[in-house]
């Protein structure tokens, strides 16, 4: 009977363990398609996404696999990531960069309206 409870416990636990990172791992489109406005390319490649933050506007949580971006319209945005303190970044107009794969929430905390560009760079898979 201790053995049953113990796998009944342990398989409860997981179940909230998967549903938690669910939570928290998001496809951005889904989740955020006021900022996420629109998939420009999607192929077995990459996904291109033109995003939009107005000021004040909030992405909550969700998740990017590795990915490049380039600024089209600067400005500043709140970027908390999982399990860290909330950072503000300056956006430039014209800066691009790569990014590790993250699951966060976006904040645009200034007073313009940011315009990027997000490509989203797919794992590759043998044929």
């Amino acid at each position: 009977m201790k053995t049953m409870n113990r796998i009944s416990r342990s398989l409860f636990f997981g179940f909230i363990l998967i549903l938690s990172s669910n939570l928290y791992a998001q496809d951005v489109v889904k989740v955020a398609p006021k900022e996420y406005k629109k998939v420009i390319l999607d192929n077995e490649n990459v996904r291109v996404i033109e995003v939009e933050f107005t000021p004040g506007q909030v992405a909550t949580w969700h998740s990017h696999p590795a990915h490049a971006v380039y600024v089209i319209a600067g400005g500043k945005l709140e970027l908390t990531v999982k399990g860290k303190k909330a950072q503000v970044s300056v956006l430039k107009t014209g800066n691009a960069s790569y990014n590790p794969a993250i699951t966060h929430m976006v904040k645009n905390v200034g007073t313009t309206t940011v315009k990027l560009i997000l490509t989203e760079i797919k794992p590759v898979t043998h044929k």
